[in-house]
């Protein structure tokens, strides 16, 4: 499943295509996706116009002209591809090439961009986890797949202030915390295992360990926040991790991947040039976690 930078090229990929783009018609080869598609959904989105595009957490979010929005989620092998008469691409950043068999071309929007020049572009999703969902905007706080969801990873929100009352008196592991997608929003396993390695914390330590006993967050909880934040920033700035299933705009690999620090590196150096630990892996919540066990306290 793609984690948030790889949401966040899919989404800076469709852009240029999609923001001021108007909709003429949508086409569905079926009623549901992971879920059923909203009732009328290709009715309702015929020739409306999209304000805008953006993400929360690991969702798409087109603003439609009228006060709704259509949210999208990629699922496990979801991705997008855009056709015009100039040739087609896939936003993202996919290693193993993404599916482009038609047999799974599910939701087709033919759109006219902001330049006037039409396209289509075609949701594919051969393990059909991905969905897509129409609602107003009005209701997107209080909508369920969004009203649970916590600070984004991305901006000043996220700070050692904000997480102390997330964090107090918490035992659970801080892996297990950090990936709670009620304290952030969009946070997965591989950012996490780089985030931590570079605050130097282990991924076993209590997450109350990082607070005061006043409620203040401790320097390190600080620190945290502002690592979790540039290992996001680093990842979009790559195109994402190409860890998997996740290729750009202009069909090339990202490669923030070969910048991993610790993730899939077990018994490799741990990268801290003061250090001398090796990489360790272990299995947290099923998931597997790799950190250095003598740097990360």
């Amino acid at each position: 499943m793609p984690e948030l930078p790889e949401v966040e090229t899919v989404r800076r990929g469709l852009l240029p295509i999609l923001e001021g783009a108007t909709i003429e018609a949508v086409t569905l080869s079926r009623p549901d996706l992971r879920f059923p598609l909203p009732d009328r959904f290709a009715e309702r989105l015929a020739g409306r116009r999209i304000e805008s595009l953006s993400r929360r957490a690991k969702y798409l979010i087109a603003d439609i002209d009228g006060g709704e929005v259509l949210a999208m989620h990629l699922g496990m092998s979801g991705s997008f591809r855009i056709e015009r008469e100039a040739g087609s691409s896939q936003p993202g950043a996919f290693v193993h090439p993404r599916g482009i068999a038609r047999l799974h071309d599910h939701v087709l929007f033919d759109v006219v961009d902001p330049d006037g020049t039409p396209a289509t572009v075609i949701f594919n999703d051969p393990r059909r986890f991905g969905y897509m969902t129409l609602f107003a905007r009005a209701e997107l706080s209080t909508h369920p797949h969004f009203r649970g969801l916590g600070i984004e990873p991305t901006g000043n929100a996220l700070s050692g202030e904000a997480l102390a009352p997330l964090f107090a008196g918490r035992a659970a592991p801080l892996k297990a915390v950090l990936l709670d997608q009620r304290i952030i929003a969009g946070l997965g396993n591989i950012y996490v295992c780089e985030a931590l390695w570079r605050a130097r914390l282990s991924p076993r330590r209590a997450a109350g360990t990082l607070v005061k006993r006043d409620g203040a967050p401790t320097r390190r909880l600080a620190d945290l926040a502002i690592h979790i934040r540039e290992t996001i920033a680093d990842a979009i700035a790559a195109g994402g991790s190409s860890l998997r299933d996740y290729r750009q705009a202009d069909g090339s690999l990202g490669y923030f991947q070969h910048s991993f620090a610790v993730y899939d590196r077990e018994d490799e150096p741990c990268r801290h040039e003061t250090c001398r630990g090796i990489v360790k892996r272990i299995v947290q919540s099923g998931r597997s976690t790799f950190f250095c066990p003598v740097c990360q306290r």
